[in-house]
């Protein structure tokens, strides 16, 4: 998953060597949080939200093939 979200937020953002991912496994729950330059914290947030919610939409429907459910937080 992390590997995802890394791919997903350098496309995203102008300084992508800032981008930092911490990933957490807890029992197939799996937590994520997302660091980035303040910024490209619009880039990854949006208008109203709504990349941030894409992002957590492409990371639900990965889960969904995992069979695990993810978490992510934008930092």
């Amino acid at each position: 998953m992390e590997d995802l979200v890394r791919l997903i937020a350098e496309n995203l953002v102008d300084n992508p060597d800032e981008i930092s991912i911490t990933e957490t496994d807890d029992n197939g729950e799996i937590f994520i949080e997302l660091s980035v330059a303040e910024e490209d914290m619009g880039k990854i947030i949006g208008r109203q939200g709504k990349i941030a919610k894409a992002i957590r939409t492409v990371l639900k429907a990965k889960s969904i093939l995992d069979n695990t459910y993810v978490d992510l937080k934008i930092i």
